[in-house]
C-alpha cells in the first residue's frame, strides 16, 4: 500500500512537472519577462486542490488515507525530518544560482517581489485553510493538518525555479519538482499528513507562485515607481515552518 502511495505522490509531481513543460507554450509578452494569464495554467493546481477538498468528505478518499496510515504505522520505525529542510530547498535554489551567476528569466529585484508575493498568498491561503478545516493528523498530535504546508512551500519554491530557468535548461524545474515531491513523500512517511493533505499543499503552492506572476509588474510599478534598478530595496516577508510563525528579510543591491 505504502508503494502505491510512493507511486501516487510521485505521479503528482511528475504530472505538475510535465504540465509545466507544456506550460512554456504560453504566450510571452515579446517586450518583457512577464507570464501571461493564460486559465489552462490553473488546471493542474486545480486538480490537486479540489482533490484534497474532495478527500475531506468522500469515504473512499478517507478509506484510502486511513490505509495509508496503516501501513506507515506498521512499516516505518524511524522519522526522517529531512522535510523541514527539503520545503526550502527550491525557492533557495533560485537564489542559489544567481548568486553563481547563472541568472534567471527576471532580475533578482522582480524575483524577490514573485517569491514574497507567493509567500504570502500561500501561507495565507495554508493557515486560513488550517483554522477552518480542523483536520487532525494521521499521529493525532494535533488538528490542523489540512493542508499541508511543508509541501506547499516546497512546491510553491518549484514553481518559482521552473519559471525562472526553464529557458535555461528543463531540469532546473524538473530537479525542483522532484524535491518538493520528495517533501510531500516524507511528510505522509513521518505520519504527519495524508494523502490529501499533500495533493492540496501542493496544488495551492503552484497556484500561489502562478499568480505572483501575473501580479508582480502590477506590484513591481506600485512598489518601485521612482526608484532606480541600482538602488537598493528592501522587503519583508512571513514565513510559516508548520510550528513556527515568523519574518525574513530580503535586501536586493
Amino acid at each position: 500500500m505504502f508503494r502505491k502511495t510512493i507511486s501516487l505522490v510521485f505521479l503528482f509531481g511528475l504530472f505538475s512537472a510535465n504540465a509545466q513543460q507544456n506550460d512554456s507554450i504560453t504566450k510571452i509578452d515579446s517586450t518583457s519577462n512577464h507570464l501571461k494569464f493564460n486559465y489552462k495554467q490553473l488546471i493542474i493546481p486545480s486538480l490537486l486542490i479540489g482533490y484534497g477538498i474532495i478527500g475531506l468528505e468522500s469515504d473512499q478518499l478517507l478509506s484510502f488515507n486511513s490505509q495509508i496510515k496503516k501501513e506507515v504505522t506498521e512499516d516505518i520505525d524511524e522519522k526522517i525530518t529531512i522535510d523541514d529542510f527539503s520545503q526550502y530547498a527550491p525557492a533557495a535554489s533560485v537564489y542559489a544560482l544567481n548568486t553563481f551567476g547563472v541568472k534567471g528569466k527576471n532580475n533578482l529585484r522582480d524575483q524577490s517581489v514573485i517569491f514574497v508575493t507567493s509567500y504570502v498568498i500561500m501561507a495565507s491561503t495554508v493557515l486560513s485553510l488550517k483554522s477552518m478545516v480542523h483536520e487532525e493528523r494521521p499521529d493525532g498530535s494535533s488538528n490542523n493538518s489540512f493542508p499541508s504546508g511543508h509541501t506547499a512551500t516546497a512546491f510553491m519554491g518549484a514553481e518559482f525555479l521552473w519559471q525562472e530557468y526553464k529557458d535555461k535548461s528543463i531540469w532546473y524545474g524538473i530537479a525542483g519538482y522532484a524535491v518538493a515531491t520528495g517533501t510531500g513523500l516524507f511528510r505522509i512517511y513521518n505520519n504527519r499528513h495524508w494523502l490529501t493533505d499533500v495533493a492540496a499543499g501542493a496544488g495551492i503552492g503552484i497556484m500561489s507562485t502562478k499568480i505572483a506572476y501575473w501580479m508582480q509588474p502590477y506590484i513591481t510599478k506600485k512598489l518601485f515607481k521612482s526608484s532606480s534598478e541600482n538602488k537598493s530595496t528592501s522587503m519583508i516577508a512571513p514565513f510559516y515552518n508548520g510550528q513556527q510563525y515568523g519574518l525574513s528579510f530580503v535586501k536586493v543591491f
